[in-house]
């Protein structure tokens, strides 16, 4: 078992141990992240489970994996810091505990606002800068390598060889994310316009864009791909398995990095990294931040300005082996 499985389980049983006032905060708030946010079953898994260890610490539960602390009683401030502490001295790395400080403040907002605390503690709670490394990226010439391999292979018509080949284009066409390009239905698609709608993080649709060569991959996928795979019980989706049924993220996950590992040279990569990678031959051939934030559903455009120091490190990288005073 995993040490992120371990943790799930610890968890649950720290939520079971809570004491019911508490355990029914965790359930409402649940509810509200659910029905309310419309977030992700991924997400919400991750701030409940944040906020079931926060109330398991400040009442005294093992959520450390360090035995038993003494009970707080309440959520303050001082809990607050002692609960990331207690992670930061069991190893926990400066990027988790960001995001566990930022999810604590999303839940301590929340309570406040629905009376189950007198104040918000979490507006003074400050958090450790995460490291944000730079994303491995493909170059243009190993892109355009994946897709021809990927060609190739479709070529001798196979079904399974032409979906792959949808993935690799759409992903590296669009920069959408896995979830996205599984979640789409043969409808989401429209191959005259070349245009996909996406659902993206909290239930945003957007619109993207893609080229030619993906288009024809689509369109013969739809035309001798996908009846090939189609069983009654299919659902309308774009992209489907072995069997019949909906392609799950785990199985596009392992398409991508075995049709990766044909590139010589090429990083390991999983559908993210094609994503990293559309963004980053985006903006490198003159696309502007707010379209590209547009195309691939960031929130904010922070998110997106990380692609603009790839771009940097790859002109310097450049820079150093060819200027003679580099």
């Amino acid at each position: 078992m995993s040490s992120t499985s371990r943790r799930r389980v610890d968890l649950l049983q720290v939520r079971a141990a809570l004491p019911p006032a508490a355990a029914d905060v965790v359930d409402a708030y649940e509810r509200h992240l659910r029905a309310e946010r419309g977030l992700s079953p991924h997400t919400v898994r991750a701030y409940v489970g944040d906020a079931v260890s926060l109330l398991g610490y400040v009442h005294g539960l093992d959520v450390l994996g360090t035995g038993p602390v003494p009970a707080r009683g309440a959520v303050d401030l001082a809990g607050l810091r002692a609960w990331l502490a207690g992670q930061r001295s069991a190893g926990t790395g400066r990027t988790t505990l960001a995001r566990r400080s930022a999810a604590a403040r999303t839940f301590t907002a929340w309570a406040h606002r629905r009376g189950h605390l007198d104040s918000d503690p979490g507006i003074r709670l400050a958090s450790p800068r995460p490291q944000r490394k730079l994303p491995a990226v493909l170059r243009q010439d190993q892109a355009g390598e994946l897709m021809q391999a990927s060609k190739s292979g479709a070529a001798e018509r196979n079904p399974v060889a032409m979906r792959d080949q949808v993935i690799v284009e759409l992903l590296y066409a669009t920069g959408i994310r896995v979830s996205e390009l599984c979640g789409l239905d043969v409808d989401d698609v429209d191959t005259d316009r070349r245009v996909a709608r996406v659902i993206g993080k909290g239930d945003k649709e957007r619109t993207v864009p893609f080229g030619v060569p993906a288009q024809r991959a689509v369109q013969d996928w739809l035309k001798d791909g996908r009846p090939a795979l189609v069983v009654d019980k299919s659902p309308p989706a774009l992209l489907l398995g072995a069997r019949g049924g909906r392609l799950q993220p785990s199985s596009v996950r392992r398409i991508v990095h075995e049709a990766l590992a044909a590139v010589p040279g090429a990083p390991d990569l999983g559908p993210h990294g094609l994503r990293h990678t559309a963004a980053t031959h985006l903006l490198e051939g003159g696309a502007d931040l707010r379209t590209v934030q547009e195309l691939l559903g960031h929130a904010t455009l922070a998110t997106t300005q990380l692609y603009t120091h790839v771009t940097v490190e790859r002109l310097r990288a450049v820079h150093d082996q060819a200027h003679p005073r580099s």
